[in-house]
């Protein structure tokens, strides 16, 4: 059997034999996780165990790395930063366990997880396969990294909950699995969650709809709204007891323009339920003025009463154009006068937006960053599927790791407030015209590139498996808070000079480059800290 010690930027695939070095030695702090792999090519077929030392079995967790089928690796106008732009099975899942059923003549991964808790100082971790021992060792620095200051979303979509697991929306079977999935959210550095005040308005073609996922509850009493808000009171309660601080109101209009609004679902004097707003519901509509604004009302006491004030977000409508510019205006206008004080964020290119004072917070794409650099009060940024091209970091399947993980230390280095990408669990087809079964299909039949939807897979039970590239990602955030901690110890300009001049469109490209990155960032915060 052969085995190699391999870094978290490394994908194993079966039919081929890992050509980079081997990586033994790492540092990290006390609450920081580490990943790494343990890559084998079996020489015959039957089961392969991995065993972690007895001391530290109880810091490690350890998966076994699954394949996920891939169609559209990459659209045909992408760069060249990908590991192929071929469809096949790609490395991606993160199996709970320590067992693999290997074939002879191919190739697997073991994924480890090491939390040390409450070691410190260097350690010397055995792993061993089938007899063959392998090697790693920590020094665990005596010293904690920050609270992760960047704010954090990952669209979460309450509707794949549903149809995946078959439960109704706010059940107590919905309730129990969502905990799950917000739990595994905030584990890796989602700070802030898509609040479905009505079913969003997001990624559904003209005239369908998605599951009805709706918070607050409508009632019709004559030719007036009653509001009752019992169910987002528990969704704020779950989410803040599983991790999450911060609070995205779903978006009143609908996507690319603001031209209608979401569906909004409620009750008539009889008790029956139908849909009230919608596709029908034009950008002018006044009752749907009236709605707002009642809604408004409510909503803001809501916010006070617990506490939220500086927690909340809300928002227009996602990605309008330039020549949507007047229509998106003339709903800004109304969401900040009723929701005053509070900031209206949207991801949206085009700094028209911002300078006319239709948006607080402007959420550019990676590729559109220069030109709000230093422009705007609160940077933010962004990556979908349109951000294939001038390598810009994402977290495309068919990518290469690094590409995902070095999103951190652009971050840091930019100053960048708040990050948004549009699918946590987002488990449909482009344009929700269909459910998919996210184990058979990564790219939502051929709308993506595979990987760009979702980072989670729905396990058994309502547990959530976890990609690899959610783990990457995690890293970035860890390298984020690292560089945070060096500039509050040695300043931005030492901070800088370690990173170099870096972008976001031109940074090294290789896996060796990053880590050694992160253990020079280390040594320095190390000696600063003993200099104290």
């Amino acid at each position: 059997m052969i085995i190699k010690l391999l870094s978290s930027l490394e994908k194993v695939f079966s039919d081929k034999e890992p050509v980079c070095e081997e990586r033994s030695a790492y540092s990290m702090f006390r609450n920081e996780r580490l990943s790494f792999q343990l890559a084998f090519r079996a020489d015959e077929d039957g089961e392969v165990k991995a065993l972690v030392d007895e001391k530290y079995a109880p810091y490690i967790s350890v998966f076994a790395v699954g394949d996920e089928p891939v169609v559209k690796a990459a659209d045909e106008s992408a760069d060249d930063f990908f590991i192929s732009k071929e469809p096949g099975n790609y490395p991606d899942i993160l199996f709970p366990g320590n067992i693999i059923n290997a074939k002879a003549g191919s190739w697997y991964s073991f994924w480890f997880e090491f939390a040390p808790v409450n070691l410190t100082g260097e350690q010397s971790i055995d792993i061993s396969l089938g007899g063959v021992v392998k090697m790693l060792k920590v020094n665990i620095i005596n010293a904690e990294l920050p609270k992760q200051e960047l704010i954090y979303t990952n669209w979460f979509h309450c509707d794949a909950i549903c149809d995946y697991y078959g439960v109704e929306f706010f059940s107590d079977e919905f309730l129990r699995i969502l905990r799950n999935f917000v739990r595994t959210a905030s584990d890796h550095g989602m700070n802030c969650i898509l609040t479905p005040l009505f079913t969003p308005a997001l990624d559904t073609q003209v005239g369908g709809e998605r599951t009805t996922t709706q918070l607050v509850g409508v009632k019709l009493n004559g030719n007036s709204y009653e509001f009752d808000l019992s169910r987002l009171k528990k969704w704020v309660e779950i989410c803040l007891e599983n991790g999450i601080e911060y609070f995205e109101m779903s978006h009143f209009f609908t996507q690319w323009g603001a031209e209608h609004s979401p569906k909004v679902m409620a009750t008539d004097e009889t008790g029956a339920e139908k849909r009230i707003f919608g596709w029908e519901t034009e950008t002018h509509s006044e009752e749907y003025n009236r709605f707002l604004t009642g809604l408004s009302v409510c909503l803001k006491a809501f916010i006070e009463e617990n506490g939220l004030h500086d927690r909340v977000f809300f928002h227009i409508s996602d990605e309008p154009g330039g020549d949507q510019l007047e229509t998106y205006m003339y709903r800004a206008s109304l969401i900040k006068k009723i929701f005053a004080g509070y900031p209206v964020i949207d991801a949206l290119s085009d700094y028209e937006f911002y300078k006319n004072g239709a948006v607080d917070i402007p959420i550019p794409s990676e590729n559109h960053i220069e030109e709000f650099a230093g422009r705007v009060e609160h940077f933010w940024t962004y990556y979908c599927s349109g951000q294939r091209n001038q390598y810009v970091p994402n977290r495309f399947i068919a990518m290469p790791s690094v590409r995902n993980r070095v999103f951190g230390v652009l971050a840091a280095k930019y100053d960048v407030e708040g990050f948004l990408q549009w699918g946590y669990n987002f488990y449909n087809s482009v344009l929700s015209k269909q459910k998919i079964n996210p184990y058979e299909t990564a790219d939502a039949l051929g709308g993506f590139e595979a990987g760009d939807s979702f980072v989670v897979y729905p396990g058994e039970n309502g547990e959530v498996i976890c990609s690899l590239r959610l783990k990457v990602i995690y890293d970035s955030f860890q390298d984020y808070r690292a560089l945070k901690l060096l500039e509050s110890l040695a300043g931005k300009e030492k901070s800088n000079a370690l990173t170099g001049e870096i972008t976001f469109k031109n940074y090294p490209h290789e896996a060796s480059w990053l880590l050694d990155l992160r253990e020079r960032i280390n040594s320095e915060i190390q000696a600063n800290l003993q200099s104290v």
